[in-house]
């Protein structure tokens, strides 16, 4: 897709990873409406002079709010939707208040499955389109202390596939992206704890933002970012056992970090 032909609605804009895709999704020559669920944050949100913005505050585990960004995505003549916005889920699952629970659920499934619903007859209408839906290492690779959150990840994961498959003779193209890690405030302190511990990785949320950017312009179904994490998913398809066995190694470490999140 041809970014300076763009006009992408995106979710999350105010978070780490969010603005980082803003900024150069505007840089490239987007038109963007950009969307926040703190209002203050969203019109402090700085993007490139020139560029075509729109903002809107919403909450989208609400009906209403998703009702508002999808009109507001129609009156832009968005042809392109990026589900961004999503809450972190550390914890043991036995641990975590059910309140806590319906909060990962309702933002990282609930909220991007709604929204794509309410706009996917508007944007089958565009000569061309995409929805690019931003998942994470964990749908493919679901981990232990994160299992509301893997468990979110992977039903994206999957709706991305199925309506792949059922949208492609139709101009709407769909992309996901699996991200490992990012260093951005989403983490908590036990979160960052548990992966200096365990030597995982995190990503700049710039670096992120350029593999998206790129996946958008190329058309790329599906994208995991980093490795091992992309070996480890094929992994977890393809030989489960093996990784259950190399999980279990970390799990004592995981236990000890879910107590002080």
């Amino acid at each position: 897709m041809q970014l300076n032909q763009a006009r992408i609605v995106l979710t999350g804009a105010t978070g780490g990873l969010g603005e980082a895709l803003a900024g150069q999704l505007a840089a490239a020559g987007a038109a963007l409406l950009v969307h926040g669920r703190d209002s203050g944050r969203l019109a402090a949100l700085t993007l490139p002079a020139g560029a075509e913005i729109k903002r809107l505050p919403a909450d989208l585990t609400t009906a209403e709010g998703v009702a508002r960004l999808a009109e507001a995505a129609r009156h832009f003549r968005a042809n392109v939707l990026i589900n961004n916005a999503g809450v972190g889920g550390f914890g043991l699952f036995d641990g975590q208040a059910w309140p806590e629970v319906e909060r990962i659920l309702a933002t990282n499934l609930q909220a991007p499955v709604h929204l794509t619903h309410a706009l996917l007859p508007w944007l089958k209408e565009q000569p061309a389109a995409a929805i690019v839906n931003i998942g994470s290492a964990f749908g493919s690779i679901p981990f232990a202390g994160f299992a509301a959150y893997s468990a979110a990840k992977a039903g994206l994961r999957a709706l991305s596939t199925a309506l792949r498959r059922e949208l492609a003779d139709t101009p709407v193209r769909v992309i996901h992206i699996s991200p490992r890690a990012i260093d951005t405030p989403l983490n908590s302190p036990a979160v960052n704890a548990l992966n200096l511990e365990l030597g995982n990785a995190c990503d700049h949320p710039e670096r992120v933002a350029a593999q998206v950017v790129a996946a958008l312009r190329k058309g790329t179904a599906e994208r995991h970012i980093g490795f091992p994490e992309q070996l480890f998913a094929w992994l977890n398809g393809a030989a489960r056992p093996l990784v259950d066995r190399g999980l279990a190694g970390k799990l004592a470490t995981i236990k000890q970090h879910a107590k002080t999140r």
